[in-house]
């Protein structure tokens, strides 16, 4: 029976690369169906996403040979099963649009997740988990009980091997320490007025300033604050006739999009890390 992979890599850069990975899959059977690369060359790092079939060698047949290859070119790299859906954990507050739109998604078979629990510091969404069989849990967050309630968060995550975390609008700041436990595998949604209007009522905001563009960017989670790694961004045009209620729903509209976007490339592992950017083989 053959079996679908998707192997993502990146290692410094030299001639015969795309030559050697191919001829590693050939001898063991693998039949190439989709493959992606880009060279950096500000960084001479170069970077592919193969998916194949293989019906000769079993999954950790595979990841143990290509160990012992991937040595020679000093490769980073991840073997995965194609059929695998992604464990995932959904974190929200009071603003329920992105996790109404991603548990829709993912239940309409668009979203290749395994959404394993829903993490809430409200109980707005109680009924909308159940309603998705998804388990809800509700921690409480206050300036006295953050640590103990991000240990509580991250217990969770653990429990459930979740491969990703998604912020679907969850309004806490996450600690230094626990995004450093979540490198590589959180992403939160933000609109895109940041920095230019901080603070409670963007789209109060920006309506006094009479903007002309409503945007959102779905990004890597890291220590700086809304710094990390951009994986996708996208803004809708407007004009001096939106009211701020306009504006409101223009911006979630927005913000569901592109984190869906965001979270359905990383979760077919279409998205690599370069440095404090990323490349994203679509």
């Amino acid at each position: 029976m053959s079996h679908a992979y998707i192997l993502t890599l990146s290692c410094p850069d030299r001639p015969g690369i795309v030559h050697a990975v191919s001829g590693f899959l050939l001898e063991r059977g693998g039949n190439i169906e989709e493959a992606a690369q880009y060279n950096d060359h500000a960084t001479g790092l170069f970077f592919m996403r193969v998916q194949f079939a293989c019906e000769r060698c079993s999954h950790e047949e595979l990841k143990t040979q290509w160990r012992e290859f991937a040595q020679a070119f000093g490769m980073h790299w991840q073997l995965h099963a194609a059929e695998q859906p992604m464990r995932t954990v959904l974190m929200v507050s009071r603003e329920g649009h992105c996790l109404n739109d991603l548990l829709f998604r993912w239940k309409s078979g668009l979203l290749p997740l395994d959404i394993r629990a829903i993490v809430s510091n409200h109980r707005d969404f109680y009924q909308l988990a159940a309603s998705y069989n998804v388990p809800f849990h509700h921690i409480p967050v206050s300036g006295a009980s953050k640590s103990q309630a991000e240990a509580r968060q991250y217990e969770i995550i653990e429990a459930e091997g979740a491969e990703l975390v998604v912020l679907a609008r969850y309004m806490q700041i996450l600690s230094d320490e626990l995004c450093r436990k979540l490198a590589g595998r959180a992403i939160n949604i933000h609109h895109s007025f940041l920095p230019s209007f901080k603070g409670a009522k963007p789209y109060h905001q920006a309506h006094e300033r009479g903007v002309k563009l409503i945007g959102a960017t779905a990004h890597y989670v890291t220590a700086e604050l809304d710094e990390g790694p951009i994986i996708e961004q996208d803004v809708a045009r407007v004009d001096h006739s939106k009211t701020v209620e306009d504006l409101t729903a223009i911006g979630r509209d927005t913000e569901s999009l592109v984190l869906a976007r965001a979270v359905k490339w990383h979760s077919e592992h279409r998205v690599l890390l370069n440095g404090h950017k990323t490349v994203i083989f679509r």
